[in-house]
């Protein structure tokens, strides 16, 4: 009695039901302990959640500033290299790729002494002033020019020196000296850069003038 006819119906039987097997365990099925068939051609790199990109807000500030408050942003020059910045509402006002920095004084690019004080005596009550410094604020500031920036709510004007640091926030007819000021004096022994020390940034959101009806 010949057999062969059979035996290729069982072995046909059994090779159909160990594939199913094999699928089954591949896949994941009900009870297996193998990894799925995705994870085996998975990287651990691509199988990590990626993190949400943090949202940003004006001037990139890492929260929004509150109702009528203005977000700004003042970074000084990093030695004599790298320009300021001074960034207000999203708007860059002063930068290097802007080209209107200079070194010195960058308030809407004035170095020279007499057209500073020209710049800053007219001043409007609640004029809001921004000052960044580069390579050296001091060397061509006189006794007036340090005075009105103390009337404009400095703290530091009057002992700035050679190449230091320098970034302000201030205004015109403030009573009170100014929470936005940052100073770093230049010293061999701290200075970041040789030369100068480091480079400030500051950030920060600023009441709007009140308005009276």
């Amino acid at each position: 009695m010949r057999l062969a006819g059979p035996l290729r119906i069982v072995a046909l039987v059994v090779s159909v039901g160990l594939t199913w097997i094999v699928v089954s365990i591949l896949l994941g099925g009900p009870g297996s302990g193998f990894p799925r068939i995705q994870q085996l051609f998975t990287s651990p790199e691509s199988s990590v959640t990626a993190a949400p990109r943090a949202r940003r807000y004006k001037c990139g500030l890492p929260q929004p500033c509150p109702e009528e408050h203005l977000a700004f942003r003042v970074v000084s020059g990093a030695a004599n290299v790298i320009g300021p910045k001074i960034c207000l509402e999203d708007k860059m006002l002063m930068s290097s790729v802007k080209d209107n920095v200079g070194r010195g004084l960058n308030i809407a690019l004035v170095n020279d002494v007499n057209d500073l004080l020209k710049f800053i005596r007219p001043l409007h009550e609640g004029t809001l002033v921004f000052v960044a410094s580069y390579d050296d604020p001091a060397t061509k500031m006189n006794e007036e020019t340090r005075k009105l920036f103390s009337e404009l709510g400095s703290r530091n004007a009057k002992e700035l020196a050679f190449r230091d640091s320098w970034v302000f926030v201030g205004a015109k007819g403030v009573q009170n000296k100014s929470p936005f000021e940052q100073h770093v004096k230049n010293s061999k022994h701290t200075n970041k850069y040789e030369g100068w020390p480091e480079a400030l940034e500051m950030e920060g959101c600023i009441p709007r003038r009140s308005t009276a009806s």
